[in-house]
């Protein structure tokens, strides 16, 4: 269900501990501040819920896209946990010191959908792109936010980066894309299928599910920080989110395993 970096090993000990620190309950009840990529936001506030009620301990999420949360680690923010849009940053921090080795893992492959408030406006091809019917297209900046980086490589695979560049409207991240599509200042533009298709709650709109081989896999990785390296809810957190509920939650939300 997750692609494991550690060693053998510490693998073991590591494991051995998180499920001590699970077993503990809210006897040792704890904060855990967590900082999340803004596509994650959605499931991360379902996921906690079940974390706390398993556990006795406490979600405090700050989302954004995973450039800025990467920045503002390095500028010494006291988070504990990072849930990442990609693999590479969580590789950084434990390169850089900020994150401790040997916790990083994959805790979810990504999905792109091309979204649009209208129903109907976007085919299930994506043929919309190359029709010239809209004015402004929403992505996340491809500098900070993997899912925006992965919307230009499909725009550069179907030959149109440099035609629809004009177009372009540059969010912070994937939420704030999602938001310029929702309230009109684009007519559609490139999110997370999380955000897209809510578990319990009708898909609006209309969008196009992005091939995977249009772009490089979306790989999401979490990784303990420095910061949190002593704190029981932030090393029962990393352990949740592999664990059968957790992982069932977030296929549910359409990511891939």
């Amino acid at each position: 269900m997750f692609r494991d970096c550690r060693t053998p090993a510490l693998t073991a000990a590591v494991a051995a501990m998180l499920g001590s620190m699970l077993g503990a309950g809210s006897a040792r009840a704890a904060e855990v501040h967590v900082a999340v990529a803004a596509n994650f936001s959605g499931p991360l506030a379902q996921i906690g819920q079940a974390f706390t009620t398993a556990t006795g301990h406490v979600l405090k999420p700050s989302a954004g896209s995973t450039g800025k949360l990467h920045a503002q680690i390095l500028a010494g923010a006291p988070f504990d946990v990072l849930i990442a849009a990609d693999d590479q940053t969580p590789r950084r921090l434990v390169a850089s010191g900020h994150a401790v080795a040997g916790t990083t893992f994959t805790y979810a492959i990504g999905r792109l959908v091309l979204w649009s408030a209208r129903p109907g406006f976007v085919d299930d091809q994506g043929m919309v792109l190359a029709g010239g019917r809209f004015e402004h297209l929403a992505l996340a900046n491809p500098k900070t936010a993997p899912y925006g980086a992965a919307a230009l490589q499909v725009l550069e695979q179907r030959g149109l980066a440099a035609t629809l560049a004009p177009r372009l409207v540059t969010a912070e991240s994937t939420a704030q894309a999602y938001q310029f599509v929702a309230t009109g200042n684009a007519e559609l533009g490139f999110v997370a299928l999380s955000q897209v298709a809510v578990p319990g709650r009708p898909a609006g709109g209309s969008h196009w599910l992005v091939p995977a081989g249009l772009h490089r896999p979306i790989r999401q990785d979490a990784v303990l920080l420095k910061a949190g390296e002593r704190n029981p809810a932030a090393v029962a957190l990393l352990a949740y989110l592999k664990s059968a509920p957790a992982q069932a939650l977030i296929r549910a939300w359409g990511y891939g395993a």
